[in-house]
């Protein structure tokens, strides 16, 4: 039975020994960071779990630019910036999306501040009650799936790549192999972010939400990670992403993905 998750859970810099799961009002969670393999440094992913006692949660995963110095700073502060906005948030407001503007806003203020030159990509979800509200900046993907497999919703990288997928100037499975898919266009910590925010999203009771970093979505095609999530109880479909993704980065092959990165990612379903 999954533990009940009545206050925020933080993982900073962390590296998990297995997939964590809770439970919230509305539904259940599995969650799950760590560093690449064969990283001497830190993680630099960061994630958050932050329920409300008002049947309303966030959720975040934040990935620090490894290509820039401190970036396991730059996505911490982004995930402690949304858990204090949100924490703090009136009980009556309609929505949290004030409060989780306000964190993005000032996470970027303070990332830029900083003067380390580093930046983190951002997505974040509100559960309200039987739905979602997607936000998210960079290539750090949100999607939802329904059990029969059909995507409800998917996310554009701020990226390049993302934006040539998306226009049909690069085809699916040329794009998770593509030489600049690492590079990205949008991150928190940069005076030019914006930040992009989906439509109010109802789901189904067997529709399964992920929220990742490029560590999982570069080595998992979004076919075959649909197809992974979409049935059986959550913590066995999380493992079984944790497995497929945790072979893809320790075995180098010319017809699968390999890029070995700090993988972070988090599921959702509704009760």
């Amino acid at each position: 039975m999954a533990v009940t998750l009545d206050k925020p859970k933080l993982y900073l810099g962390a590296d998990c020994d297995d997939i964590e799961s809770f439970a919230i009002d509305g539904g259940r969670i599995c969650a799950y960071t760590h560093r690449a393999p064969d990283k001497t440094g830190d993680n630099e992913d960061s994630i958050g779990l932050i329920p409300r006692d008002d049947g309303r949660a966030v959720l975040v995963v934040a990935d620090g630019l490894g290509g820039l110095p401190a970036g396991d700073q730059a996505s911490s502060t982004a995930v402690r910036q949304l858990c204090r906005r949100v924490s703090a948030a009136d009980a009556e407001l309609p929505g949290l999306r004030e409060a989780i503007l306000d964190a993005i806003e000032q996470a970027n203020r303070l990332v830029i501040t900083q003067g380390l030159g580093s930046g983190t990509t951002f997505a974040a979800v509100e559960i309200d009650h039987g739905a979602v509200r997607p936000y998210h900046i960079g290539d750090s993907e949100i999607l939802i799936t329904g059990q029969r497999g059909r995507i409800k919703y998917q996310t554009i990288s701020h990226s390049p790549v993302g934006y040539g997928l998306e226009a049909g100037l690069i085809e699916a499975d040329d794009a998770i192999f593509h030489a600049e898919r690492h590079l990205v266009s949008n991150v928190i910590g940069s005076p030019g972010m914006r930040m992009e925010i989906g439509p109010r999203i109802p789901l189904a009771p067997r529709d399964t939400l992920v929220l990742a970093s490029d560590g999982l979505f570069d080595n998992i095609p979004t076919d075959e990670l649909v197809n992974l999530i979409r049935i059986g109880p959550l913590p066995r479909a999380a493992r079984q992403l944790l497995q497929v993704c945790q072979a893809r980065m320790q075995q180098s092959s010319e017809v699968r993905p390999h890029k070995p990165d700090d993988l972070s990612f988090i599921l959702f379903r509704p009760a």
